[in-house]
């Protein structure tokens, strides 16, 4: 009998082995081949799930996303639409029979709506300027949506103000002369040029009848800047008569924070202001008995990253209160429980985003499920279950349920099981070391498949955007540490000063000292891995992209520790970057006033004004950057790299005219990583 037991351990053990040698590493094709669960919504009677599963369709060089509904206790997947183009944001009516969605069947985004029990999805509003973010009434008997119209008619009846935008952009299309006359900011933001146009929203009974403008003028009734939004930044009374919004500011938009809480009559009538903070709130959501407006507030004006707390205002009274003051992290998008005993919210911490239950008696906060990205949280109506999308460093999303109290949590959905059973991937290790002035620093590494810890790997460094953001234990697909590692490569993925999950002090640490104690964590976290065993090194590279793009930057003209440097959407030159920028207060905060205020502090941490250096150490430069890219306008890399050619410094500069800040077409995301990983074998594996 021993015999055979260990025969049998033995066979067990050969089978493991040749399984494991059939498995391959993770392929830039892979992150085409994934396919993307997101935005689940449980239907109000608590027995379905609405989703959207998002493919990628490489020939045709988009993404293609569709609604699939499955049983709230898991199961088979039932595909609701087939549209070749975007079908996504599904939200239930209120009688759990029919879903109001955004689609691109009839062109531009319109709102559509489908029976659960069948039948062709048909076509709601019909607006020449489109339509998004669907709301519905208490009553379900109508939804308000967001329109992006010119503010000149808003305040005309429907059919002629919609004629007159139409109109506006019908010639606007014919005409030879394509000039731009801007006379304020914000006049681009992101990868887009706003055009004087402005976010209303608007009603429309379900019925029938005109779409109504209640939020007509000069003035945006949903944040411009994702920054200050959590997702649909308006919501309905719970007597359906009222709408709480988050109103922009009213002047100088582009060195200004702050947004405000309105409430308006579903007719456009008796618009009211509850909020007076000079900041930024967001976010409002009526609690069910009505008595309260829950919303989100930062207290520092022109200051995108200070932390946004929970308050409460009282409708009653007037009064509003902070409910989460001495919680010491950014409260995210949140939801009322039904009986309104508690409101569930996400927010970083150390490296995940977690999901908590505050309890309105006790003002207690409880962390409820851990590990991970958890995000899109939506709650049964009997409040006994929690659904919401789960992703990690080495699996991307898929759509889970658990206990209102985070227990007995279940994967309901397996759609990407199949292609992960065929990769072999490392799970990422947290580690921490000591950074600048004695501070724990938090950083990932990422051993590639088949780690050996008898050889010698190179390593490359990736620096996190934001700054205020974080190397989140979540998946990526423009910045995958797990391709990154396939390449065979160690990869260090540290969270330095300014990374958000660590605390308020932790990100407001990195203000005015961009290339400070955020670069003293990070090289300390460098040195750290160095010593390691399997390290190389004398084969060490770095690459990061907005923030981390000046990082490399930075760096640059700081080390000549790396065998090479890759920088996207990089800022090089403190002074033009205020000038051509969108997003002006972002700059001010950060250097502590204007260039022509605080001219010092905008050359302290500039990479141009130490460009010397980089003729000290000649470190090869992959420069990247996009056309379209308004953030960080394409200019900062031209400059880099006209100075590199200029001084005879190895560069090559990779600028696509069609993408943003960041690089999303699958094409384009394609070329990006093949050109991105022949520049690393260049320098690592030769």
């Amino acid at each position: 009998m021993k015999r055979l037991i260990v025969i049998l351990t033995l066979l067990l053990a050969i089978t493991s082995i040749m399984v494991a040698q059939t498995k391959r590493p993770l392929e830039i094709e892979d992150m085409f081949r994934i396919k993307r669960a997101s935005d689940p919504q449980v239907s109000p009677d608590g027995k379905w799930i609405c989703f959207v599963i998002t493919a990628v369709d490489k020939e045709a060089n988009k993404m293609n996303s569709d609604l699939w509904l499955m049983r709230s206790s898991g199961g088979e997947l039932k595909r609701l639409t087939t549209n070749p183009g975007s079908d996504a944001n599904p939200r239930w009516s209120p009688n759990s029979k029919t879903i109001a969605f955004i689609s691109s069947k009839s062109g531009d985004g319109q709102i559509w709506l489908i029976d659960v029990d069948g039948g062709e999805a048909r076509q709601f509003t019909t607006l020449s300027t489109g339509a998004s973010n669907p709301v519905w009434s208490p009553d379900g008997k109508k939804l308000a949506f967001v329109s992006t119209v010119y503010p000149e008619f808003s305040d005309k009846p429907f059919k002629e103000s919609d004629e007159l935008n139409q109109k506006k952009e019908n010639a606007k299309a014919k005409s030879k002369v394509k000039a731009r006359v801007m006379t304020k900011l914000l006049y681009k933001h992101w990868n887009a040029w706003v055009d004087d146009k402005r976010q209303h929203i608007f009603v429309q009974g379900i019925d029938g009848g005109e779409p109504k403008d209640i939020t007509p003028g000069d003035r945006d009734a949903v944040p411009t800047s994702s920054t200050f939004s959590a997702g649909d930044d308006f919501a309905f009374s719970p007597d359906g008569k009222d709408i709480a919004y988050t109103a922009t500011p009213t002047e100088n938009e582009a060195w200004n924070t702050n947004h405000d809480i309105y409430t308006v009559s579903v007719s456009g009538t008796n618009r009211k202001q509850i909020t007076t903070n000079p900041a930024a709130d967001g976010f409002p959501r009526y609690s069910n008995d009505g008595k309260y407006i829950a919303f989100r507030a930062q207290r520092t004006p022109g200051f995108e990253a200070d932390k946004f707390e929970l308050m409460l205002y009282n409708r009653a009274t007037g009064n509003i209160e902070s409910i989460s003051e001495k919680f010491d992290a950014s409260v995210g998008a949140f939801q009322w429980t039904d009986d309104d005993g508690k409101i569930y919210f996400t927010s970083e911490e150390k490296a995940n985003q977690q999901m908590y239950s505050l309890s309105l008696k006790d003002r207690k906060i409880i962390k409820v499920v851990e590990g991970g990205v958890n995000g899109e949280v939506t709650l049964s109506k009997d409040g006994k279950s929690i659904c919401f999308s789960k992703h990690t460093l080495s699996h991307p999303a898929e759509i889970f349920l658990a206990t209102s109290e985070g227990k007995n949590i279940k994967k309901l959905t397996n759609i990407n099981d199949e292609l992960f059973s065929n990769i072999t991937i490392n799970e990422a290790e947290s580690i921490t070391y000591t950074g600048a002035a004695g501070a724990t620093i938090q950083a990932w590494l990422i051993k590639p498949p088949n780690f050996d810890a008898a050889k010698k790997y190179p390593l490359v460094l990736l620096v996190h955007g934001g700054p205020q953001g974080a190397w989140e234990n979540g998946w990526h697909y423009r910045w995958n540490e797990q391709l990154w590692a396939s390449q065979g490569y160690v990869i260090l993925a540290p969270n330095p000063r300014g990374s958000t999950g660590f605390g308020q002090k932790f990100v407001n640490e990195i203000t005015g000292d961009w290339g400070g104690k955020a670069y003293e964590d990070v090289m300390k976290g460098v040195e750290y891995v160095e010593k390691l065993p399997y390290i190389d090194n004398n084969k060490m590279a770095a690459a990061g992209a907005s923030y981390g793009g000046y990082f490399m930057n930075w760096l640059a003209t700081q080390s000549g520790k790396f065998k090479t440097i890759i920088t996207h959407a990089s800022i090089y030159n403190f002074f033009s970057m205020y000038g051509t920028t969108e997003e002006v207060w972002f700059d001010e905060w950060e250097h502590g006033g204007t260039p022509w205020d605080a001219p010092d502090e905008y050359n302290k941490f500039s990479p141009h004004a130490h460009a010397k250096n980089l003729l000290k150490y000649k470190t090869p430069m992959l420069i990247i950057h996009n056309e379209l890219d308004y953030r960080v306008p394409v200019s900062e890399g031209m400059q880099l790299f006209t100075t590199l050619q200029r001084m005879g410094i190895k560069s090559k500069f990779l600028s696509f005219p069609d993408e943003g800040h960041g690089v999303l077409k699958p094409q384009n995301s394609e070329f990006w990583h093949q050109t991105v990983f022949e520049w690393l074998a260049d320098f690592l594996k030769r």
